[in-house]
């Protein structure tokens, strides 16, 4: 079988809609490899898009799921639960950063989580508006795409957006947007168009993820508090693509020392099955009704069995601190890279979720035909590189945290030769 017969059917069979970066078709997986149905090796640089920070098929993960198969698939939370969702929710509720009571709820996708969060946050508050910011994703339900400050592709083409739903800016050092142009962003926001006693929630990623790897400085994380404390606004901290060990520390909320109100998760936390919550306030999830949250497939025993052994793995492994010292070494070869290759503008990210800018070097704009040469460049000699942004001119670096180091070392040869290559 070859990929391009595979790719001839996938045409015929799947909508335009669903994008794809390749068309190489997986095979197998192990750790940080995968083999497509040609029997190609590549180094995974991707993670599922930041799901599999455990590595691919770990043996825990894989035996809890097993495990779990012998005994049920599902049953439905609703109609009949089961004890180890509410263990999950337990560990969850004493992992997510804040310190008050807190309680949890499980469905399937980050859409999912974003989407609940503001339910959550509208019932609680008996409010309607929420703000968002530019190059934000939070999914690709319709409320996910509202909130989502990017209009191709995930707007274009579908008509008008949920109702009330604001955006401002968010700091993007290379585009010279600061803390102080976020904050004055909202300011006008409630001198021109939104009172904010009409406000139910502010909605942010500590780390934007599609929108280009940009940290939230900590002086808007502080910033975004008191104005939510000074406003009785809920502040919902997206974590979906930052959480579980990516950034260095279990959530990214922890490097600012400020909690939000409601947690937003999914990716990372089932280890490549679908999982997602939302954990938060107390008070502010008993909000809804019963029946008001949950879902058929929320909760699923699969992907819970996986979640409580992903929060082992994390913690029996040291992911976080595996992903510091990663993100560390990941950041001084790109420094070195940078040395001979002047369209780098800006190596940036936490823990081991960086991302390196490229730009044109005469006029400085965003160059993403020179990213996707990188990419394409990195696919030929077996590296599965990411491309994100704005501009379509970041490279974003997601390896699982568990890869081996001579692997590691194989990915950054290739990577210092793609971008050499992209240059002539």
């Amino acid at each position: 079988m070859l990929n391009a017969e595979v790719a001839k059917r996938r045409d015929e069979a799947i909508s335009r809609g669903v994008g794809m970066m390749t068309q190489i078709y997986a095979d197998k997986a192990l750790n940080s490899e995968v083999w497509d149905i040609e029997g190609n090796r590549y180094i995974d640089f991707a993670a599922g898009i930041a799901v599999v920070n455990t590595g691919h098929c770990h043996p825990k993960v894989m035996a809890a799921v097993a495990n779990q198969m012998t005994k049920f698939t599902h049953t439905c939370h609703q109609v009949m639960p089961y004890e180890n969702y509410i263990r999950l929710a337990e560990r969850l509720n004493e992992k997510v950063p804040g310190n008050f009571k807190k309680k949890t709820i499980f469905v399937t996708t980050g859409a999912e989580a974003c989407e609940n969060a503001i339910k959550i946050a509208r019932i609680a508050t008996g409010r309607d508006a929420v703000i968002a910011f530019g190059g934000g994703f939070h999914g690709r339900t319709f409320m996910g795409m509202a909130l989502t400050g990017k209009v191709e592709p995930y707007k274009k083409g579908f008509g008008s957006m949920m109702p009330g739903v604001f955006h401002v800016p968010f700091p993007m050092g290379p585009q010279g947007i600061s803390t102080k142009d976020a904050m004055a962003g909202i300011e006008k926001l409630f001198k021109a168009d939104l009172d904010p006693a009409r406000v139910a929630a502010i909605i942010f990623e500590p780390v934007q993820g599609e929108g280009g790897f940009n940290p939230a400085p900590t002086d808007l994380v502080k910033a975004i508090r008191a104005l939510c404390d000074q406003h009785g606004i809920v502040m919902i901290a997206d974590e979906v693509q930052t959480g579980f060990a990516r950034t260095g520390n279990l959530f990214a909320m922890e490097m600012h020392g400020v909690a939000a109100d409601l947690t937003t998760m999914a990716k990372g936390l089932a280890g490549g099955l679908p999982l997602a919550a939302v954990t938060g306030k107390a008070e502010l999830m008993d909000a809804a009704n019963p029946g008001g949250l949950g879902g058929t497939y929320a909760g699923n025993p699969l992907g819970i069995a996986a979640a409580n052994a992903v929060l082992d793995v994390i913690e029996e492994e040291d992911l976080c601190a595996r992903a510091n010292e990663l993100g560390s070494r990941l950041k001084q070869r790109l420094e070195a890279i940078r040395s001979t290759a002047p369209e780098i503008v800006d190596i940036r990210g936490p823990g081991f979720m960086v991302a390196v800018e490229f730009a044109n070097p005469g006029t400085k704009e965003p160059d993403a035909g020179f990213t996707n040469r990188v990419r394409l460049e990195a696919l030929k000699r077996g590296l599965l590189l990411l491309t994100c942004g704005v501009y379509g001119n970041v490279v974003r670096f997601l390896a699982p945290i568990t890869i081996p180091d001579a692997h590691f070392a194989e990915a950054m040869d290739i990577l210092e030769a793609s971008v050499a290559a992209a240059r002539q």
